[in-house]
């Protein structure tokens, strides 16, 4: 995290810790209203259509579960969708009988949009969700394309922006999309614990509200009567660690005072300067595929599993992450793969960085 971020957390713990936790809720309101004001900006959006939430998962649940499932549904998705979305279209498909159908790929890697267009024309799904960036890899999907096909039939559309939001810019009325959650961390380098999630006027309109609201959500007006909020904070719930929302809030307004075109620029390039020294090295199989890779990159390598890699690169002084089968069990097994070593460059990173983690593989596999 940046500094203005750490101060603006610590800030307000110091500020609860002296004067009381409503308390200091109230003496933030200005900066907590700026809050909303730097993610919307940063989502291309107006601040009543942004919620904050616990992290992404609680905001994609959130939305998930505004969606009036019946029995013979279908859900629409892609193979390259985070582990916890398919998860829970999984539990829809055995709780509610909504039917899960993913999309193939195209042949260059990622989702086939011609096929995609088809599955919305032809089974009429009740929603659309597709991951922009998955976990497991480099790929970035074309999520405007698929927005449009939605927008066509007037289908909803839920987009995952976890790992894209602070690596790429993102608009999400040009996306099309009815909800896009995200997390304040990985790249927009916010809190961990805090997450957002983006909700569209038809959603609103539509009267769409998360399964479970709460008092911040709905007011309660007569005995049997609840009243939704009329703007996106009937998905957000009443208790908040509001210093995580003011962490986000910086961390975005950081993002927003960089540019966002000048912070993908630089992560796409240092991304692919590592593919190509990877691809370079004995033993190691670079696994991102697709016409569009973003700044994740990811990697096997011939008789090390990727937590071993993890752990021993740690002792080097180098930060990765790994994942095995069973979060990408998809992918995964097309790649013929029992997991991944994950490599993320950020914007502060330079050659020297990708130099000491090429020498430091290089010197694992060797020995």
């Amino acid at each position: 995290m940046p500094r203005p971020v750490i101060a603006a957390i610590t800030g307000h713990l110091d500020l609860e810790a002296t004067i009381g936790g409503y308390e200091a809720a109230a003496e933030a309101a200005t900066e907590i209203a700026d809050a909303y004001d730097q993610v919307a900006l940063l989502l291309c959006t107006s601040a009543d259509r942004i919620a904050f939430t616990e992290h992404a998962t609680a905001s994609f649940v959130a939305a998930l579960s505004s969606v009036p499932f019946e029995r013979g549904d279908v859900l629409v998705t892609t193979r390259n969708d985070y582990v916890s979305n398919q998860i829970q279209y999984l539990s829809l498909a055995h709780r509610f009988g909504v039917e899960v159908v993913r999309a193939p790929d195209a042949p260059e890697g990622g989702v086939d949009l011609l096929a995609m267009e088809e599955l919305i024309h032809r089974r009429r799904p009740r929603l659309v969700a597709v991951t922009q960036i998955p976990t497991n890899s480099g790929l970035v999907q074309d999520v405007a394309s698929i927005g449009k096909m939605c927008r066509a039939r007037d289908t909803l559309y839920l987009v995952d922006g976890c790992q894209s939001l602070g690596q790429m810019p993102v608009d999400v009325e040009a996306m099309g999309c009815d909800f896009f959650s995200a997390t304040a961390r990985k790249y927009l380098r916010g809190p961990r614990g805090a997450g957002i999630l983006y909700v569209s006027d038809r959603v609103l309109e539509s009267g769409l509200e998360p399964l479970f609201p709460d008092m911040r959500g709905a007011d309660w007006i007569a005995d049997d009567l609840y009243q939704p909020a009329p703007d996106a904070k009937r998905f957000e719930t009443w208790e908040f660690a509001w210093a995580l929302v003011l962490g986000t809030g910086a961390a975005a307004r950081y993002a927003n005072a960089i540019g966002m075109e000048v912070v993908c620029t630089r992560v796409r390039a240092l991304a692919e300067l590592l593919r190509e020294r990877l691809r370079s090295m004995t033993g190691v199989r670079v696994l991102d595929v697709g016409p569009e890779l973003g700044a994740t990159v990811t990697g096997s390598v011939t008789g090390h599993h990727p937590a071993t890699l993890v752990r021993t690169l740690r002792t080097m002084g180098i930060n990765t992450s790994s994942q095995s089968r069973i979060d990408a069990v998809i992918d995964y097994d097309a790649k013929g793969v029992d997991g991944a070593l994950r490599m993320s460059p950020h914007y502060f990173n330079d050659e020297s960085d990708l130099d000491a983690l090429v020498d430091a593989l290089g010197e694992i596999v060797s020995r």
